[in-house]
């Protein structure tokens, strides 16, 4: 009798749950699948930055060191100029999307040899794909303006290496493109007067269509650097380092009346200009190359660190920003900045091995002010950061901003109060930047918390002066280091509400996902009163 009671009571239980089930799937589906596929749509779309990795390098990172540090820096997309399968292996199951590159003294075999094409895929994509996640293949570098002689060689190469993506089934994952020079394109200002250049019409031509035939990207290696330098007088250095322009600096294009802020959006749509010009308008730019100098010879004074810092943050906010161009701004390039270490065995000119953001020890050239997008390159290798205000900012809004800190923020304000170490110098810069830093220790420096509406900066530099120890730095005492930490666990857990903490980026949980968990957890208790009924 007992167990025709538990077995009733179970086959009662499992079928009103599947009932249950059943209902929810039949209403709730509809509803979640399409935006889950919409999700995974925007983010498979969503703009990036990237690095290029160049090995010109006295004592290059091994590998694995490589990865390790691209990881620290919050670096998801890499471009490489090879198929270097040390790296290659090392990348795999790291999650971090690479470029791979056909080197140009390789175009011969594989854009006369099917045979070829295909054993260099099995070789140098299908070995390691999906474990190591080969995004695109840039094929040749520059060939049209380096090497023109090898122009005529590109197509039969990228199709080439194509049928044999088509036939390893991985032509859907892995897209086939050939980065190009700028110079590709005449007469860049106004961009609705670009065109490609006319000697270049037999190359270009299919082999954008193949682009286009393909869902390919238009790689593009664009350096508003140079724009400016054989520009001078023309070009304003603000409108090349993405500065805020009066609207009497904005460059206007006289035939479209699009306004343009900066000299890289002028370059990126006349690119899609030019191909406008083709009948060609499904295929996007990727800017597989731009970045600015840290140190130039005394032919190149604008290759500085200011520059280069201000250059590269500008760009990644933008990227960021999501903003898109004049002519496009539904659609916002990706970028690989070029690029990631120093490479000091390059030639002269000095500037040559000075584009990079790292030195080849992993030391920061500069830090870049990226506080606002993530922890993406604002990670200092030694792990000494603090968080600042900015110069220039009006009084009143850094006052706000301090007053947010100090209140709702929880900062530890006390050190600033009349009287103590840190009240001197007594103005509203200093203030905001010891409570900032306060913040932004008190979160772990986790991302966003050095923004502060755009008025806070991280710097590797100590702001620490006389007896005002700032609570980030190593100076700082024990007692005070106490003060701090017993801030973060009352201040963080409200913060975290709604969040899922995955490292120290928040991910907000969705609408459509909390649904999903009420409704199985409602059928669930459901069928628990049931089967207690029956």
């Amino acid at each position: 009798m007992k167990k025709q009671c538990l077995s009733f009571s179970w086959k009662a239980y499992s079928r009103h749950t599947l009932l249950l089930l059943f209902l929810f799937i039949s209403t709730a589906a509809p509803l979640i699948i399409p935006e889950i596929k919409q999700q995974r749509r925007q983010e498979k779309d969503e703009p990036f930055v990237g690095v290029n990795i160049g090995t010109d390098i006295t004592n290059l990172l091994s590998p694995e060191n490589l990865v390790s540090f691209l990881k620290f820096q919050k670096i998801t997309h890499v471009r490489i100029y090879d198929a270097n399968q040390d790296i290659l292996e090392a990348l795999s199951g790291s999650q971090i999307k690479v470029i791979i590159g056909v080197p140009n003294n390789q175009l011969l075999g594989i854009g006369s040899s099917n045979a070829t094409a295909a054993a260099w895929i099995g070789r140098n994509v299908a070995a390691y794909y999906p474990e190591t996640l080969i995004s695109a293949i840039a094929v040749g570098d520059e060939v049209l303006t380096t090497i023109p002689s090898s122009g005529p060689l590109l197509l039969p190469a990228l199709e080439s290496l194509y049928s044999a993506l088509v036939a390893a089934n991985l032509h859907n994952q892995i897209k086939v493109s050939t980065p190009h020079a700028a110079s590709i394109i005449l007469d860049t200002f106004p961009p609705s007067q670009s065109f490609f250049n006319q000697t270049l019409s037999a190359i270009l031509l299919p082999l954008i269509q193949f682009l286009s035939k393909t869902g390919s990207p238009l790689m593009m290696n664009l350096y508003p650097y140079y724009v400016f330098m054989q520009n001078k007088g023309v070009v304003p250095l603000d409108n090349s380092l993405f500065k805020p322009l009066t609207p009497s600096k904005e460059m206007v294009d006289p035939n479209t009346l699009l306004h343009y802020t900066n000299v890289l959006d002028a370059m990126i749509d006349a690119a899609y200009f030019s191909m406008k010009n083709l009948n060609i308008t499904d295929v996007v730019v990727l800017v597989t190359e731009s970045g600015w100098p840290s140190k130039g010879d005394s032919k190149e004074p604008y290759a500085t660190i200011d520059n280069a810092d201000t250059y590269n943050s500008n760009l990644i906010k933008r990227v960021f920003d999501r903003v898109g161009t004049p002519l496009r701004p539904e659609i916002t390039s990706s970028v690989f900045i070029y690029e990631l270490f120093n490479e000091d065995l390059r030639s002269p000119p000095l500037s040559e091995a000075n584009w990079g953001l790292f030195y080849g020890n992993t030391t920061p050239v500069y830090l870049l002010h990226v506080s606002g997008s993530g922890t993406f390159l604002a990670n200092d290798t030694t792990n000494q950061t603090y968080c600042v205000a900015i110069d220039g900012v009006d009084s009143r809004t850094l006052q706000a901003a301090l007053d947010w800190a100090c209140g709702p923020g929880r900062a530890n304000c006390s050190e600033i109060q009349p009287g103590e170490n840190c009240y001197q110098p007594n103005n509203v810069k200093s203030h905001a930047s010891y409570a900032f830093d306060s913040y932004y220790q008190k979160e772990g420096k986790a991302a966003g918390s050095c923004d502060f509406k755009g008025v806070g900066m991280i710097t590797t530099t100590d702001p620490s002066h006389g007896s005002c120890i700032f609570q980030g730095s190593k100076k700082v005492s024990n007692k005070t280091k106490e003060v701090v930490n017993s801030t973060v666990a009352s201040g963080a857990a409200d913060d975290r509400l709604g969040f899922i903490i995955r490292g120290t980026i928040p991910i907000r949980i969705r609408p459509t996902h909390k649904a999903l968990c009420f409704f199985f957890s409602f059928a669930f208790y459901l069928s628990c009163i049931f089967s207690f009924l029956l």
